[in-house]
């Protein structure tokens, strides 16, 4: 089964005519692209749960692609994707990406976004290669290009009359025909938010509702991930009754910085892009460390895409009992560290690691959703008024394993899309929606079950659901999951509701749905790898589950 394309779409919204405002769940590039697009016509509000400068999109710190030089062309980009993606990328998704990729970088250049420059590339921009691309394609702002982009197009949306960002607020679920008691079709109406800084949750009457929340890489122990990465999107389009996909690929980044007081520091893939390689530590006495291991795992070596290096890495912490491995560039010198670098550099020496004079030690952890909700290239779910984008969707685009620095391109690309098409939809009558209702639940009693619940999911899924997989492990994990489903179900339907507690069961849902899905791929590919399964079938699809909305509080 392919994804929904731009000629097989989902069933479209349906034109109605008012001035409810579109709500966009999510502040980070994909929520962003798809407000500025639609302020120009319709009022917007853009819930962010935490602060707005919190966001995944401030984390990355790579690039963006490009297929912007005389070296390259779509038909490049697209062979790097699909063979990064395992063989199960659509063609028609990474063709459409690829040559909107151009427009892309153009729209963000004239926003105001400030990229490393270069006098004599395309567009006046520097370009830096990472693994699993052909040539260099990769458009950045030093090492850190998500930061520089949520920046400007953050302080863009704030001077915009037109859209109202609200920090602090977190969807609890979405408003849909069951809760208005309608015989009709599925629809979306809008959405039920937690005001933390005001103590309650409010009812929004949305025009349309488009999830832009992210991935879900909290519900692993170990993750570059910032804290909210909770899969808050995911959990809510699935409970609603929408289609989710290839929810079993969840990259793991082969470099995170492995030190004790900072667990979430990602090390850049341009770095291995420019020369920097991997070692492992000293083995013992009479052993300086040092030996290069990639040679034995991959021709590509540290250029081997990213499930390869992980697994890499993975296989030789267990062969030996390490704790990490080394990412070496001390050959790069001093000056070029310094320069294409800057973060990492300050970062790491503020932690005593001198990475022009020391190797940084570096172990995998979970960064990127593959999978998530079904959607086509407008952002269409399969509820009528509800929309997606980025990180929380499934677009066919990743496939097995997500080709690096194409997660910030499909953010531009498909957020302005999916602005567009909510704009030739028209706007949607303003409802009178039910209101939250706490006539039947309490302050809860102890927030010690929500934090041990919270702790023992994401540890099982690090020991059972992690880089290397088998049958009875993800047995394991999925029995205990849906006793922690119960148990927080439970809790949910008996207390009032708070950030950790709408998190914890986003991310049990989250969890199930990454063990279902990869108890039913009999195969390894991409960044699902079972012992029990070693080869790649012939053929191969993506994973979609389907359900049932079911009535809940």
């Amino acid at each position: 089964m392919k994804p929904p394309t731009m000629s097989q779409s989902l069933p479209a919204s349906t034109p109605r005519h008012a001035t409810a405002p579109v709500v966009v769940i999510g502040a980070g590039l994909g929520g962003l692209a798809v407000a500025l697009q639609l302020a120009q016509t319709v009022p917007v509000i853009v819930l962010a749960k935490r602060e707005l400068s919190e966001s995944a999109t401030a984390w990355a710190q790579g690039g963006i692609v490009g297929v912007l030089g005389s070296d390259d062309s779509v038909a490049s980009h697209m062979h790097d994707t699909q063979e990064a993606g395992g063989g199960i990328v659509d063609e028609h998704t990474a063709r459409f990406i690829a040559e909107n990729s151009h427009r892309a970088i153009e729209w963000l250049v004239d926003a105001g976004v400030p990229f490393s420059p270069d006098a004599a590339g395309p567009l006046g921009l520097h370009l830096t290669r990472e693994a699993g691309h052909a040539v260099r394609r990769i458009a950045h702002a030093a090492d850190a290009t998500g930061k520089a982009i949520h920046d400007t197009l953050l302080a863009r949306a704030a001077e915009h009359p037109n859209i109202d960002l609200r920090q602090r607020w977190m969807a609890v679920d979405l408003v849909t025909s069951r809760h208005l008691n309608r015989d009709e079709a599925p629809r979306c109406y809008g959405v039920y938010a937690l005001d933390m800084d005001g103590g309650r949750v409010e009812t929004l009457a949305a025009s349309a509702v488009v999830l832009a929340t992210g991935g879900v890489g909290k519900v692993y122990r170990y993750t570059s991930n910032p804290d909210t990465a909770t899969g808050d999107g995911i959990a809510m389009a699935w409970r609603a009754g929408c289609r989710v996909g290839n929810m079993e690929f969840i990259q793991f980044h082969p470099t995170c910085l492995y030190h004790p007081q900072e667990r979430s520091l990602l090390i850049t893939e341009a770095m291995r892009g420019e020369g920097a390689y991997l070692t492992l530590p000293s083995l013992g006495p009479g052993d300086p460390g040092g030996t290069r291991f990639m040679a034995a795992h991959d021709s590509r070596l540290e250029l081997a895409p990213r499930d390869i290096v992980a697994r890499a890495i993975d296989f030789e912490m267990k062969k030996h009992g390490l704790d990490h491995v080394w990412l070496d560039g001390r050959h790069l010198g001093e000056d070029f560290l310094k320069s294409h670098f800057p973060t990492i550099h300050a970062r790491c020496l503020a932690l005593g690691i001198d990475i022009a004079r020391q190797p940084i030690p570096v172990v995998p952890a979970a960064h990127y959703t593959c999978g998530g909700v079904v959607t086509d290239l407008d952002g269409r779910t399969d509820m009528p008024g509800l929309f997606a984008v980025g990180e929380t969707t499934y677009t066919g685009l990743h496939g097995a394993n997500r080709l690096a620095s194409n997660s910030l391109l499909e953010c531009v690309v498909l957020g302005r899309t999916c602005a567009e098409r909510i704009l030739q939809d028209g706007p949607a009558e303003r409802q009178t929606l039910p209101a939250w209702d706490e006539s039947q639940v309490e302050d809860a009693d102890e927030q010690v079950v929500i934090a041990h619940n919270w702790d023992e999911l994401r540890l099982l899924m690090w020991n059972y659901v992690g880089i290397v997989r088998t049958t009875k492990r993800l047995e394991r994990a999925l029995h205990r999951i849906k006793l922690l489903r119960d148990e927080t179900l439970d809790y949910y339907a008996n207390f009032r509701v708070s950030r950790d507690l709408l998190e914890l069961r986003n991310l049990v849902v989250c969890a199930e749905l990454i063990v279902r899905s990869a108890l039913r791929r009999h195969e390894s590919r991409g960044l699902h790898y079972s012992r029990d399964f070693p080869e790649a079938l012939p053929v191969s699809f993506p994973t979609i589950l389907t359900r049932r909305a079911k009535s809940r509080r």
